[in-house]
């Protein structure tokens, strides 16, 4: 192919502004084209190897944008671009570590990644001794010393060290979720929580505990757990004797002090120190019961109620009576039984000397003492007043058994 044919047919797509040299080098007697089409334009100098490079740059200068994304309004220059985009609704990550579970949108991620698994670190921080196995991550790293924040949100007056950031912080003004589930209606704002909730639909729980056998869907659930192992209570209550694994429950426990109860039911005039007090109780009103068992037709307002119900599906019975050979499925039931060994009857009726051993005796005791001849308003407002304390009692303890419960779901 001789030189003159290459440039006329070349020239015919170029524009008239554009030179074209080809050179060629002979190598151990065998042409090599080399640099077959040195391009130079008004805007750039620049060069390529290939009719279609060339083409796919002079897109930079008309601004096109050709390939439209058909689920959102964005639309990209190349082809290439458009594909890795669409990956940010699919959730789609088609480059696999081999050394790890982890796997990537991007190809350039993948590799960045396989440079922390052999340690290559080559850029140096200058302020510091940190080093990074990519440019961007110096750079980045780099405004944590300079406190510039070049990323500034146009909806209110936050900025932040990288774009990422902005882009997370602008779904909160836009609402918008571009991660969607493929196996329910479900959106979010960040492929994370997509990740988490796609567990629910598979169950896979990937973070395993390495000193039990307990397994977790997120990795902060098996970081929480594993302080139980370590019996560390940094959270001390300074009213009481008591310290807490965990913020949270230290400060559910703290509303006990204050008596406060921010959570009002909308159908009576019942309030609650936490949400999901209030969302429990509510159940009450609609008649709601979301938990249902796998085994039978039979439904629950809470989930502590039907795991027990399950341990009686497949008589599950841990708590032995130490004083005969009876087993119960929960410590309530064991509890009560082991009361008809020790003759113990903690419900006191407060119209007679009669006692009872279970509550409920009390209760259906007191309906029929009072249908008689102990009808008066002091007594039922004294009853009345210890049915209160005794559910708030009944409240706590439960909310307690919830608060602790999720903790390892």
């Amino acid at each position: 192919m001789s030189e003159s044919f290459v440039e006329e047919e070349f020239l015919k797509s170029a524009n008239e502004n554009l030179e074209v040299k080809v050179k060629e080098e002979v190598v151990n007697e065998e042409i090599i084209w080399v640099q077959p089409f040195e391009i130079k334009l008004d805007e750039y100098d620049k060069a390529f190897s290939y009719k279609n490079s060339f083409i796919n740059h002079q897109i930079i200068h008309t601004g096109e944008k050709p390939y439209q994304c058909s689920q959102c309004d964005k639309a990209f220059s190349h082809k290439y671009k458009l594909i890795t985009h669409q990956r940010t609704h699919t959730g789609e990550k088609p480059y696999q570590c081999s050394l790890c579970d982890k796997a990537f949108s991007l190809k350039q991620n993948l590799q960045v990644h396989l440079k922390a698994h052999i340690g290559v670190k080559p850029y140096q921080c200058s302020h510091c001794d940190k080093a990074f196995s990519q440019t961007g991550g110096l750079k980045k790293h780099t405004l944590t010393h300079t406190g510039e924040k070049p990323y500034q949100c146009i909806h209110c007056d936050k900025s932040f060290i990288q774009k990422i950031q902005l882009i997370k912080h602008t779904r909160k003004h836009t609402g918008e979720k571009p991660y969607q589930c493929s196996q329910c209606d479900k959106a979010f704002k960040h492929y994370d929580s997509l990740t988490k909730h796609q567990r629910t639909h598979t169950g896979k729980k990937p973070y395993h505990c390495g000193q039990c056998s307990i397994s977790f869907s997120e990795h902060g659930s098996l970081i929480k757990h594993q302080i139980i192992h370590t019996g560390v209570k940094p959270y001390q209550c300074k009213q009481y004797d008591k310290a807490f694994s965990y913020n949270n429950s230290f400060i559910n426990h703290q509303i006990i002090h204050t008596g406060e109860k921010p959570y009002q039911c909308s159908q009576c005039d019942k309030a609650f120190s936490h949400k999901y007090k209030l969302i429990t109780h509510q159940r009450t009103h609609t008649g709601e019961k979301p938990y249902q068992c796998s085994l039978c037709d039979k439904a629950f307002s809470l989930k502590q109620n039907l795991q027990v119900h399950l341990k009686a599906h497949i008589g599950m019975k841990p708590y032995q009576c130490s004083h005969c050979d009876k087993a119960f499925s929960q410590t309530g039931g064991l509890k009560k039984h082991t009361l008809t060994h020790t003759g113990e009857k903690p419900y006191q009726c407060i119209h007679c000397d009669k006692s009872f051993i279970q509550k409920i005796q009390l209760i259906k005791h007191t309906r029929n003492t009072l249908g008689r001849n102990h009808t008066n308003a002091a007594n039922v407002t004294k009853l009345s007043n210890i049915m209160i304390v005794s559910q708030n009692i009944r409240e706590h303890i439960l909310g307690e058994t919830i608060s602790l419960r999720s903790m390892f779901h």
